[in-house]
């Protein structure tokens, strides 16, 4: 028999019925439904329904060829967007299933939360948030969202995928109430209100709350796999040394480092779960909640870090800030990333004839804010591999356009 897997719940329940969610989780026959009406499912929540919509969209296929911090080409063994989509979706539903919440919302809310991102990781979102400065900056979240309710084509009635308002909420501010909120979401929730004053579901927290822990672990595997550190430098750091005394408890003394590292990753997964959990269900006995109104109405946010395991948290984030994101690989990467953005928004932007037919048309005039907007939206989708392929269509005169 297989040994369990740390990186899972603790508990091992069964998938839970909508008559076992807490009260103050979202109720899936009670949903607020999609701004254009459709007839239920059979034998789906509208929550489930969500999930496969997104799951079949082009902008997650496309998160197979968009990198975290290696461009796709780099080494296939890294992480992509797709691959950390489906690993915080994991962690999201083992949150949701713990606390008695809808394990639907929490996945579908992971599987879409990085559906806006641009290729070359953040150095994309650089490139565009700066030639974006005079029409509103770039916000991979914002983008997120105009990806699922605008920029897929896949219905006939419809722009996007009419996803459920519980799901677009939990898109929209998944990391808290949004005081100055981006232009596209502030536009859009002017005709579908998503109440952006006030915090999203519990099931878009433990969607968010597992973004952070997979992104972290999953960077740190990957920075040993691409040696940009050692092993024996991680474990200086305070919650890696506890996963590692726990590993080498239970595993060889001779057992290879990269066998190491694996047991040390998935141990340091498990006790942010579990601290996650404990921390949840001390603020929800404090809040004593009777319903999900009172989750978004709440102080702060529910599930969430404590503070120590935040404090922990942010050790490892400043090593890979320095470690990983600041690697003197990772910036010529990025700096070549950026420029082939730049360089494709302002030839574009000044002659969006170049797009595509229909892209070209919904641009409008060169050097408008429509050609702008419409630019952005054309590179945003690009894949890496895609990205770097029409950077030298459009600059080199040796290949055909």
């Amino acid at each position: 028999m297989d040994a369990p897997d740390p990186s899972a719940a603790p508990d091992a329940t069964p998938a839970r019925s909508p008559h076992d969610l807490a009260p103050w989780a979202v109720q899936p026959g009670e949903t607020r439904g999609r701004l254009y009406p459709e007839d239920a499912g059979g034998g789906r929540s509208p929550y489930q329904r969500d999930r496969d919509r997104i799951i079949h969209s082009t902008a997650f296929r496309r998160l197979q060829y968009k990198t975290q911090v290696f461009v796709f080409h780099e080494g296939d063994a890294f992480r992509t967007r797709l691959t950390h989509s489906i690993e915080v979706a994991q962690i999201a539903r083992s949150l949701a299933r713990q606390l008695h919440l809808d394990e639907d919302l929490a996945e579908a809310l992971a599987l879409a939360h990085d559906l806006g991102h641009p290729p070359f990781g953040h150095a994309g979102e650089e490139a565009l948030n700066g030639v974006m400065r005079a029409w509103g900056g770039y916000d991979h979240n914002a983008q997120s969202l105009k990806a699922v309710t605008l920029l897929e084509h896949r219905y006939a009635g419809f722009d996007g995928l009419n996803l459920t308002w519980e799901t677009l909420e939990g898109l929209a501010k998944h990391n808290g109430p949004l005081r100055r909120p981006p232009p596209y979401i502030a536009e859009y929730s002017a005709r579908h209100d998503l109440e952006l004053h006030c915090h999203a579901s519990a099931e878009a927290q433990a969607a968010a709350i597992a973004d952070d822990i997979a992104y972290n672990n999953h960077d740190l595997d990957d920075g040993l796999r691409a040696g940009l550190f050692t092993l024996e430098e991680v474990c200086h750091l305070p919650l890696i040394a506890m996963a590692r005394d726990q590993a080498m408890a239970a595993i060889p003394a001779d057992a290879p480092p990269d066998r190491v590292a694996g047991e040390i990753i998935r141990r340091v997964i498990n006790l942010m779960i579990m601290d996650v959990v404990e921390e949840a269900r001390r603020r929800i006995a404090a809040l004593r909640p009777k319903s999900v109104a009172d989750i978004r109405n709440a102080p702060q946010p529910v599930v969430f870090f404590s503070d120590r395991m935040r404090a922990l948290n942010q050790e490892t984030r400043d090593f890979l800030f320095g470690r990983m994101y600041r690697h003197w690989r990772v910036n010529r990467t990025a700096l070549k990333s950026k420029r082939a953005l730049q360089v494709m928004f302002s030839l574009l932007h000044g002659q969006p004839d170049m797009l595509p037919p229909l892209w070209a048309k919904r641009a409008g005039e060169p050097g408008s804010p429509s050609a702008a907007r419409t630019v952005c939206d054309w590179l945003a989708g690009m894949t890496d591999r895609f990205a770097l392929e029409e950077h030298r269509r459009l600059t080199d005169p040796n290949i055909p356009g």
